[in-house]
């Protein structure tokens, strides 16, 4: 059980803290995530090897290697914390530090995007007239399609806690209601945000405003698909009476990392869209 010591075989001590099996996810993983970033830049590049095109072949196969690995990966992990009870306490204040270094690492990474953005918009430079945004870029109306989008976002924000919530109360059905809002909110949002793609007026090669936003607001949109897939795999735990209200750290990742998705957006609704 969770609360038992390990024994640790090299000290002949016992120990509170969970030492994992030896698995070979990482290993795996860390060779498909790097078959996936080389098939990036190759296939952006239009690398050839001798009369053979590369094309997004390798950009493929390490997608599908890394999804694969996520898939067997975490489901080896969610066997340890339900069906092992191997995650102590201290295991669990592990796991909290480390999504919490995690969205960390992502703040910084939108840090640089909303950076950019800036520094094109504060001090546009020659090439653009002086003027922000360029004299040829129709933007994006703040308060049409992004807003309503805003909208929805928010609203999964209350519904994630409605279902956090819940799940502390022990109402496993009210916080499976909630999760299932909360994910057809986020694939809402995700459909929205293509119609508003396909339907811009601008492209992403079109100069730096194009860029800086399709990059900030693209990327945003990516989170927010990974967030829904994290909170799909949460709805399925609920439903097999994973989450207790004493244990469900997998749902409260789920939900810090949605909570961060709708800050993110925030600040580009407010200001990328508004400002």
């Amino acid at each position: 059980m969770s609360d038992v010591p390990v024994y640790d075989l090299k000290s002949g001590k016992h120990h509170p803290f969970h030492v994992p099996h030896a698995s070979v996810w990482p290993f795996l993983g860390a060779c498909a995530a790097g078959l996936m970033a080389a098939g990036m830049v190759m296939f952006m590049h239009n690398v050839t090897l001798g009369d053979f095109h590369i094309g997004a072949k390798p950009l493929i196969l390490g997608a599908i290697g890394v999804l694969t690995i996520m898939w067997v990966w975490w489901r080896d992990v969610i066997h340890e914390a339900f069906v092992e009870k191997a995650h102590s306490k201290e295991t669990k204040v592990g796991l909290r530090y480390g999504m919490a270094l995690f969205i960390s690492s992502e703040v910084m990474f939108f840090f640089a995007f909303f950076w950019a953005f800036f520094a094109s918009s504060i001090f546009p430079k020659e090439a653009i007239g002086f003027v922000w945004p360029p004299k040829n870029i129709e933007v994006v109306h703040p308060f049409d399609l992004p807003f309503l989008m805003t909208m929805i976002l928010l609203l999964s924000g209350c519904t994630v806690t409605w279902a956090h919530h819940a799940i502390l109360e022990g109402k496993q059905a009210e916080s499976v209601k909630a999760l299932a809002i909360t994910v057809a909110l986020g694939i809402a949002f995700t459909c929205f945000q293509g119609y508003e793609y396909y339907h811009s007026t601008f492209h992403f090669k079109d100069g730096i405003y194009p860029s800086a936003f399709f990059m900030a607001t693209g990327f945003h949109g990516f989170h927010v698909i990974v967030g829904s897939i994290f909170l799909t795999v949460c709805l399925f735990r609920a439903k097999a009476g994973h989450f207790t209200p004493q244990s469900h750290f997998g749902f409260e990742a789920a939900a810090w990392y949605w909570h961060f998705v709708d800050v993110v957006w925030l600040l580009l609704f407010i200001l990328v869209y508004w400002l």
